[in-house]
């Protein structure tokens, strides 16, 4: 029987997963305009460089702010607040701060300095041969280095606004970095070339923290609490954080060396190969991000606190329903970007120098990772579930042995492809999802013993359902395909997205599924004005 503090629970998330979700939807569409406008305006040679040169930035937001930082941030931050500690709460937030700048200012130096050898020996040996584009990424590299310091510090507040129910604000930050680059494209592309774009990338990292600050500040008056200027390393919790880190760094490193030996692997394959890999994962990132992600980022406050109130029935509950929202999204979108991926693809971005050539090197990349969309919606809802009751080091140890795997999968299947006379891109896609899948399985397996189950029943209830629905909406959409009914890539694609969407919008309601029940109950509600 549902208790009303678990129901109170589950409305709790569903609600904060709406707006993050609407928010993040917000993004992808920054994030879609973006990817046009830089699509068109640079050929793939100066988009591989540009995109190359950003992996070291972003490997290094990600090793110390991106998901090391909020696994191991937000749950102690939100167990203080749970517990009224608010002192101590603002304490370790100055403490991380100061760290977490000093730290990423002193890596991105070193980084800057090393740059020619980095590229060079473990990103892109592909490009020395090329010696003009060899120095451009370097050049380019150097620049957007500054952009992980500004997301660092960014990062870190999105964790304190999502540990105080603040989902809004902080879901729309990846918007304002694609803002940013749409404005180094148009407004200073034109006189600095790829250059203004790298620039571009920096201001949009500003922004990203920027739009926060005033959430931020009122947030801290309300308590009563400011910023200390120190570096926390006498403070217990500080310490406790930086433990918890550890484990994730780990993982996380292990991440970034998968997709390091991609950029390694690529450098060496077609030109555009490396693009073609960003384009067709951005793709599958969208979907991941506003169906996944948002149920992730709104469910993992409430499963912290649930665990630091030790409310453990409570959280078993609330994790099976937002696994059981997630898959009924995730499905059909898995099946749809399979299906549609070429007319999406030519429609989204084929203009100016992004040729047909490059929409197949897209589109393919896109089909092997569309497969493995379910599997990265699942991985990322299972994770927070784990970060959410302190433990870092379970999900690390499952995801380094899965990206071990990834990289062995990215030699083995990039050269089977190869034999096979497939462009052998595809091959790194189809790695990377067959991973991810057995991460999110073994994830799933170990959570369901930690809580003594996760309601399986009703997961696999839903997941049967939504699979079906999605079984109709693909026969819809190869009849869609087959009958040619217009060459017109803009009514293939958004032809086949409305049929899809309304062939399996109709199949869930025919077959009774809950979620779509408490939808249409609160539009009702809505409607009548009732709360």
């Amino acid at each position: 029987m549902t208790t009303p503090s678990l129901t109170s629970a589950n409305r709790q998330i569903a609600r904060a997963a709406g707006t993050v979700m609407a928010a993040i939807l917000l993004g992808q569409l920054a994030g879609l305009l973006r990817g046009i406008v830089v699509a068109r305006a640079f050929p793939t040679d100066l988009l591989d460089a540009f995109l190359i040169a950003n992996r070291v930035s972003e490997t290094l937001f990600n090793l110390i702010a991106g998901g090391a930082l909020g696994s191991a941030f937000i749950p102690t931050f939100t167990g203080f607040l749970a517990k009224n500690d608010r002192d101590s709460a603002w304490r370790l937030a100055s403490g991380v701060a100061n760290l977490l700048t000093l730290s990423l200012s002193l890596l991105a130096v070193i980084a800057a300095w090393f740059a020619p050898q980095i590229i060079r020996y473990a990103l892109a040996p592909g490009l020395f041969y090329d010696f003009s584009l060899f120095n451009l990424t370097i050049d380019l590299m150097r620049i957007q280095l500054v952009s992980a310091v500004l997301f660092g510090l960014g990062g870190l507040v999105v964790g304190i606004l999502n540990a105080h129910q603040v989902f809004l604000v902080p879901a729309l930050t990846p918007s304002m970095y694609q803002i940013g680059l749409i404005f180094g494209a148009l407004a200073l592309s034109p006189q600095m070339g790829i250059y203004g774009l790298a620039w571009g990338a920096v201001i949009g990292a500003g922004l990203y923290l920027a739009v926060q600050i005033p959430s931020l500040v009122k947030i801290a008056a309300g308590a009563g609490s400011s910023y200390t200027l120190t570096l926390g390393l006498r403070d217990p919790n500080v310490i406790e954080v930086i433990r918890l880190m550890g484990p994730r760094l780990l993982g996380v490193a292990v991440v970034q060396v998968n997709f390091w030996v991609n950029n390694w692997l690529a450098s060496q394959m077609t030109e555009g190969s490396v693009t073609g890999l960003y384009y067709g994962f951005a793709l599958m990132l969208m979907a991941q991000a506003a169906i996944a992600q948002s149920v992730a980022i709104a469910a993992m406050p409430t499963f912290s606190a649930q665990f630091a109130l030790g409310k453990i029935d409570e959280m078993r509950n609330a994790l099976a329903t937002a696994l059981r929202g997630m898959l009924l999204l995730a499905i059909p979108a898995s099946v749809g970007l399979v299906l549609l991926r070429e007319p999406l693809v030519a429609m989204l971005y084929e203009r100016g120098e992004f040729t047909p050539e490059t929409t197949q090197l897209v589109a393919w990349a896109l089909f092997w990772y569309a497969i493995g969309l379910v599997g990265h919606s699942i991985m990322e809802v299972l994770t927070r579930a784990f970060y959410a009751q302190h433990d870092t080091k379970t999900p690390v140890i499952v995801g380094t042995v899965a990206m071990g795997l990834n990289v062995v999968f990215s030699f083995v299947f990039s050269a089977w492809f190869e034999r096979l006379g497939w462009m052998p891109h595809g091959g790194l896609a189809l790695a990377n999802s067959l991973a991810t899948a057995l991460e999110a399985a073994a994830l799933f397996a170990l959570m369901r013993r930690r809580l003594n189950g996760i309601n399986g029943e009703v997961i696999a209830t839903g997941f049967g359902k939504s699979a079906m629905a999605a079984l109709g909406m693909a026969l819809a959409l190869m009849v869609w395909m087959q009958a040619g009914v217009s060459p017109n890539r803009w009514v293939e694609g958004l032809g086949g997205v409305t049929i899809g969407g309304l062939v399996y919008g109709l199949s869930v309601w025919f077959l009774k599924v809950p979620e779509i029940e408490m939808v249409m109950g609160v539009v009702k509600r809505k409607v009548k004005g009732e709360k």
